[in-house]
């Protein structure tokens, strides 16, 4: 069970890069704090945050904001106002501003258990960017515990599901 959690997580490590990437979806802030980490230890001078249209808004403001509100500079982020609605189509609409503003090299941020797929695609649709990803922890998804709440059987079961059907190109 352990081993079946931990192959949903990939993590390059910390490494050099033009920017970090925080993709959408993280409803715990989870994400962000761990990118405004990385940048103020050096990793890169600049944290683009994706994030769809919200009720009141692109979530990409709103957790910014959250960041900010946790002691993060404002000026370390920049919002990406992405009308997506799955990671396929984030990660194409993130590689077209990339390459639009030449950055070739980034570190990618998602959820730990998000991490394998999302780099898999980001690698995929955009062959030219150099990504390295590193995982956030989840609230409710440990690789190694998963099992034992009904979140983290949700997370899993879903996730895998999702793995599948992206190794079936769907």
């Amino acid at each position: 069970m352990t081993a079946a959690g931990n192959a949903l997580i990939e993590d390059d490590g910390p490494r050099n890069a033009q920017a970090i990437v925080v993709l959408g979806g993280d409803d715990f802030g989870t994400r962000i704090l761990k990118a405004a980490q990385l940048a103020e230890s050096g990793c890169a001078p600049l944290v683009l945050v994706s994030g769809p249209p919200k009720l009141m808004g692109y979530e990409a403001d709103e957790t910014i904001r959250y960041a900010v509100t946790k002691g993060y500079p404002a000026s370390l982020f920049r919002p990406l106002h992405l009308n997506t609605d799955s990671t396929r189509s984030e990660t194409r609409a993130i590689g077209a501003y990339l390459r639009e503003h030449g950055i070739r090299k980034i570190v990618l941020v998602t959820s730990n258990f998000h991490t394998r797929r999302a780099a898999k695609l980001m690698r995929q649709v955009n062959p030219d960017i150099n990504t390295g990803v590193i995982p956030a922890a989840d609230p409710f998804f440990t690789p190694n515990t998963w099992w034992q709440s009904r979140n983290g059987a949700r997370t899993f079961l879903y996730e895998w599901m999702k793995t599948i059907a992206t190794d079936l190109g769907i």
